[in-house]
């Protein structure tokens, strides 16, 4: 298998064609320019309670994402996250080859660089680590790094540290469809709620006006939970237009996913985003994926369903709504 950082370390002016996106999804093409997209800005650790829930819902019926800063989680140890995440992609190739995704395997953990079916056969200019940090019966450290040595610990440190967050989120989305706080956390999928981290790793590209990092998704989870480095690369879709999001240090970028739409009966928005590639510069992004188990059913809540509010989703299993949209099936 052929890596994405394997064709930048070859490339000096011109990338092969398979990553040439269609004229219509060229960022030079469709990005607004000199506009940084304020997305909503949500200090969690306000003592006014009912005040932060409103942002919150309110930020996830208009925009499906938003950045939420003192959030809890210590800076040091999110430059640590990136650090041993940014090593494992500096090993030498046969190393990190050691944990690529076995050939015909279901799950998307492992070390690999397409996830999708796309249009024209087009591809992304991006490699990638997937592998579950939550609940302990899901983990498989096999696809877990051995080097650097501390990976293990700090991304078993950052996912505690993390359940806060993901409790205050759940319970303040719950409250804002008026269910009680654990009903929603429940509905997509309790105690067995997967954390899936995925690391993406962007190499410089020499075309940058022509490709892309991730071509244009809402996510299948619930909620996305992403950590970026300092490079601007995340853009969102407004109003049919394309816009950068602006870079918050330590901030954690939160979107709201196809399942949380779901339950929720479309009163919460799954967001369009993409992200773009750096000529000079390695961008990587850290997002925790809030998934529900692949064998639980998620449709529209019951109580947000009625004579007067069809529902407005099929409910099925996580695993074959996933299966449905990696493969371009309809839902």
């Amino acid at each position: 298998m052929v890596r994405v950082q394997d064709i930048a370390s070859e490339s000096k002016d011109t990338i092969p064609d398979e990553f040439v996106r269609l004229e219509s999804e060229q960022p030079a093409a469709t990005t607004v320019r000199g506009v940084t997209l304020e997305v909503p800005v949500i200090d969690v650790s306000d003592p006014d309670v009912d005040k932060v829930r409103k942002l919150i819902v309110a930020a996830s019926k208009e925009w499906g994402m938003y950045q939420i800063v003192n959030h809890g989680i210590p800076p040091p140890l999110i430059a640590e996250l990136q650090s041993v995440g940014r090593q494992f992609f500096e090993l030498p190739q046969e190393e990190k080859e050691a944990y690529a995704k076995p050939a015909g395997a279901k799950s998307v953990e492992g070390y690999g660089t397409f996830l999708q079916k796309e249009v024209a056969g087009k591809k992304g200019w991006v490699d990638h680590l997937f592998h579950k940090v939550w609940p302990p019966s899901a983990i498989n450290y096999r696809f877990w790094p051995r080097n650097p040595p501390s990976y293990r610990a700090v991304n078993e440190e950052y996912t505690k540290q993390l359940h806060g967050v993901v409790n205050k989120l759940y319970d303040s989305l719950s409250l804002g469809l008026g269910l009680n706080a654990g009903e929603l956390r429940e509905a997509l999928g309790g105690d067995e709620l997967v954390y899936l981290m995925k690391i993406n790793y962007y190499p410089p590209c020499p075309r940058p006006d022509l490709a892309l990092g991730v071509v244009a998704h809402t996510d299948m989870s619930s909620l996305t939970i992403l950590v970026p480095n300092d490079v601007q690369g995340l853009q969102a879709c407004r109003d049919g237009q394309w816009y950068d999001v602006k870079y918050i240090p330590n901030a954690l970028v939160i979107h709201i996913g196809d399942q949380m739409e779901i339950v929720s009966n479309g009163i919460y928005k799954s967001v369009l985003h993409r992200t773009t590639v750096n000529k000079d510069k390695t961008r990587m992004s850290w997002p925790v994926f809030l998934e529900p188990p692949a064998d639980h059913v998620v449709g529209p809540h019951p109580k947000l369903v009625g004579d007067k509010n069809p529902a407005k989703y099929k409910t099925k299993k996580f695993g074959d709504y996933c299966y449905c949209k990696l493969n371009k099936i309809p839902q």
